[in-house]
Order: C-alpha cells, then sequence, then structure tokens
C-alpha cells in the first residue's frame, strides 16, 4: 500500500482507470464472441450488421488506450477477413 500522499491519490485514479479499461476490452470481447458465433450458425447477413458495433468498441478502446491503434485495425481486418472466408 502506497505511504506518500500522491502515492495513494494515485492509486485511486489507476484503479478507476482499471475499471473503465476492463469494461473496454470485455466489450470488444463480447462483440467479437458474438461475431463468430453468428458465422458459426451459418448467418452470414446477421454478422455483418453485427460487425460496426464491433467496429466501434475496437475504436473506442484504442482511441481510449485500452488497446493499441495497430491491434484495434488488426483485428477489424481479421475479422472481415473471417466473415469473407466462410460466406
Amino acid at each position: 500500500m502506497p505511504i506518500i500522499k500522491s502515492a495513494k491519490k494515485a492509486l485511486r485514479g489507476s484503479e478507476k482507470k482499471r475499471v473503465y479499461n476492463i469494461r473496454r476490452q470485455k466489450k470488444v470481447e463480447v462483440a467479437i464472441k458474438d461475431i463468430k458465433k453468428l458465422v458459426a450458425d451459418k448467418k452470414i447477413k446477421e454478422a455483418t450488421k453485427a460487425i460496426s458495433e464491433a467496429y466501434s468498441a475496437l475504436d473506442k478502446a484504442a482511441k481510449a488506450g485500452t488497446i493499441k491503434k495497430g491491434a484495434a485495425d488488426r483485428k477489424k481486418s481479421r475479422l472481415n477477413a473471417f466473415i469473407k472466408r466462410n460466406a
């Protein structure tokens, strides 16, 4: 546990940021999981509609710094390729 006052403040801030980061990361994971489930069920049209939700979640996570921009771009590209490959 921190002893210095500024370290205590930093700990409180990092705990709040951790909650937000976990929430953003969970949204990304759920969106990707939903798309993969739709593709597995051969519901390609629904998957292409759901991809915009996944793109949004990835972009928001990248903008906030939860994941890097390149990682978000790579995940979007691979999701799109996955849908096209299984269409």
